[in-house]
Order: C-alpha cells, then structure tokens, then sequence
C-alpha cells in the first residue's frame, strides 16, 4: 500500500502542471520536479537551492530590466526579443509552451517552469542545435543523463553522456544573440572556446565545470587556486565517487542569493572574485606625471566581466594623497548615492543603435561600439596622467572593484524599492613614492 501510494505521489509531481502550446517541443508531463530529484540527490538540491539556476525564473533585476527593456517593443518580422530571456531563464516552460515572453501572465505558468535552470532541464539533454540562444535539444523522460559511466538507479533510468562533461553545454545558455540584429549580447562560451583554457593539452585545458563545479565553500576553484576534486556520493545510494561536480553555480553575483537567505552563496560570490584578477602599479614615470596601472585576468577562464556586460560594472578605482592626508587625485570613487564619476576607468561593453549613438537597451543592440575587457591570461595597461605638482611623499592606492549592476541604472528602473548591488574588491595594491 505504501509503494502504491509512493508512486501515485510521483506521478502525480510530475503531471500537475499546465502549459499551452504555442512554443511546444515537449511534453510538460515527461520533466520530473525538483522534489523528485531532492528526494535521492539532497546533497545536490541543497547545492542548487537558492543558487543563481533556481533562482533564474524569480530573479527580481531580471524581471525588471527585461520587462522594462522589452515592453512594447516587437522587432524585425515580429520576433519578440523577450523569447531570448525566457528561453534561459524559464527554459522548461518555453520548451513546453509557455511563457513565451517575460510579460506573460506569471499564474499561466507551470509550477514546474518556476524552478529555473533546474535538474530536468540539463540532465535530459542531448546536444544542441547551435551554442547560442538555448538551443538545447532534450530527451525527456525516464532516462537521466550526466558524467558517470557506472550509474545506476532505481527509479530512472541512467546514461553516460559526453555532452555533460564539455563546456558548450553551459554555452547553449551563456552566449545569448540578438534574435533580430544577431548582435552579440553575451558570450562567455564564446571568450572561453577562443581562450587559453581552451587547450588541447588535457594537463591545460579548463572546462566551465573545471572551475564552476569544483567550487565549494574555502575553494574558490579559478585559474588563480588549487581546483581539488570533491569526493563524495552523488546520491543517497550511490557509490561513494572521487569527484562529485558541485551543484552551487556561482558567478559574481553577491546580491540575488541574499535576498533569499542564502548567505552561503553571496560568500561564495565574493570569494571567487577576490581570486579573479591581480593588480600592479608602475611608477617609473611618476616624475612626468605619469601612472601606469596594469590589471591582469589571473582566474576567469573567460573576459573580466562576463555576461551582460553593458550593465555589469568593474572598474579602477584610484586615491592619491600626500603625506599629510590630503588628496591629490581621485578617480572612480562612487559618490553618496553610489554613482560614478564620469571620469571612471570601467571594463564594460557598450551598444550602439547601428547609427553610432550609445543604447542601453540591450533589444536596441545593433552594433558593439567598444569592448574594454579583460582577456583569460592577458593584462590591460592604464596611462594616467596626474596633476602636476611636488607633493612630496604620496601614496597611491588602487583597487579593482565589482558590482553586478550599475546603481543608477537600478535606481531608474525601481521607483518603489531599493536594490544596493553590494561592490566588491577584486584586488588591491598601495605604494607610497617621493
């Protein structure tokens, strides 16, 4: 009576759901729930809950910069750019049939497709069509599939897959194109394919997973740290195994996990980016006037930033003063409302409307008009000229900061509530010269 009662328990999990049909691959009743996945693999759903993949549907920046970015706005042949964000961020609801774009009506949604990027979504994929926009092609149903060639369980079945084990299964998802202007709004797969990581010496090569799912709390798992295996089960049953990939998906995002109390990962956030980059300063010509400030990609396998990097900030911040504690030179200290200054060495990417004038609006994106970032394994150099004058001893400080989002681009997008993207040190160097 108690299996009989088991099984109508999955079964219903993985049926009450509705979904329309105007996107439809799949059928919604073949992808298992999160809780079904929880119930032999706890360890990793403790890992995923609350990491940016689940969080990926309710994340409340998301939400706002694409509702706002989008709203009203149809493209070339009526290609609506909202299906790009909901293909990602609510992939087994698109896949499904619905939502079709962010403004879709959020209780039309299947409970299931609120989960975000979740276990079913990866673990019945297949290949993709192309590594870009989520073209991922899917099998779902009762074959799950992943790294291990020894699998076995009792409730699915299992299947080595190749697919699992390569970086451009993360890229189907983390290059994003404009699906009017074939602009390209995000490409970390693309930055990793044509990096140094990408080697054909298997001593060298880094997959996304070499350094994303080695992470755990106390191993930050970059280019600049040790990336130790972590051994363990990966299910309940299971045999215990000597690397079992982490589940927890950091990137930098030191804001969206705290606001679903997940402590755990904005530490996590921070940790990887204090082990992203290094910081030199050159004085030699600080006699001219001259400072010379080198920042080199020491850990990310892909550009620093990465992802949407017209919102993203990372940038130089420089504070000179004498002997005396008096200021001489400030550059890219925010000001009280957490703004900066117009002067600020940022690493960013801009866009263009194809006419040569800046967008923000990333469904506006014709055209990339410059891309200051940082290459995996290469330095950018900084030539600042200084006031002129003798000042006597001084010291200079400089700090490499970070934060997920511009704060007066937040500000305008939230009138009725505060968001503060917390700004993180990256790297810091201090040196005093005459």
């Amino acid at each position: 009576m108690k299996i009989k009662l088991f099984l109508l328990v999955i079964t219903f999990l993985m049926t009450h759901t509705a979904f329309g049909a105007s996107n439809k691959k799949y059928e919604l009743s073949k992808f298992a729930r999160v809780q079904i996945c929880k119930m032999c693999h706890g360890g990793i759903y403790k890992q995923w809950e609350n990491s940016m993949h689940s969080l990926a549907h309710v994340d409340p920046i998301y939400r706002k910069v694409s509702k706002t970015f989008l709203k009203g706005l149809t493209v070339a042949g009526e290609i609506e750019e909202a299906q790009s964000c909901v293909k990602c961020h609510t992939p087994i609801g698109f896949f499904t049939g619905y939502p079709t774009k962010t403004s879709d009506n959020e209780k039309d949604i299947p409970a299931i497709a609120k989960s975000g990027v979740q276990c079913d979504f990866c673990h019945t994929a297949i290949g993709h069509e192309h590594p870009y926009n989520n073209a991922m092609i899917l099998d779902p149903g009762v074959i799950k599939r992943g790294p291990y060639k020894d699998a076995k369980a009792s409730l699915h079945q299992t299947q080595y897959s190749k697919f699992h084990t390569e970086s451009k299964i993360c890229g189907t998802c983390h290059n994003v194109r404009h699906v009017a202007f074939d602009t390209k709004l995000e490409s970390t797969y693309d930055e990793w394919l044509n990096g140094p990581y990408n080697s054909d010496d298997p001593a060298l090569r880094v997959t996304c997973q070499g350094c994303h799912m080695h992470q755990r709390p106390g191993f930050p798992a970059t280019g600049s740290t040790e990336r130790p295996k972590n051994p363990g089960l990966a299910a309940v049953m299971g045999p215990k195994r000597k690397h079992v990939s982490t589940h927890y998906f950091v990137g930098a995002n030191a804001l969206i996990p705290g606001l679903h109390n997940s402590k755990l990962k904005v530490d996590m956030a921070k940790a990887r980016l204090k082990n992203a980059a290094t910081l030199s300063i050159d004085t030699s010509e600080i006699k001219k006037s001259i400072l010379t400030i080198a920042t080199k990609n020491t850990g990310a396998g892909h550009y620093l930033p990465t992802g949407l990097t017209n919102i993203r900030q990372m940038w130089l911040e420089i504070i000179i003063k004498n002997s005396k504690g008096k200021l001489i030179f400030s550059s890219g200290a925010v000001d009280k409302n957490g703004y900066l200054p117009k002067d600020t060495i940022i690493y960013n990417t801009v866009f263009g409307d194809g006419k040569g004038s800046k967008v923000v609006n990333i469904a506006k994106a014709k055209s990339i008009l410059s891309d200051k970032r940082i290459p995996p394994k290469k330095s950018v150099k900084e030539r600042i000229n200084l006031t002129k004058g003798n000042y006597g001893k001084a010291t200079i400080s400089v700090r490499l900061l970070y934060r997920s989002a511009s704060q007066k681009l937040i500000d305008q997008l939230f009138k009725d509530k505060k968001y503060v993207f917390p700004i993180i040190e990256m790297a810091q160097r201090s040196i005093t010269v005459d």
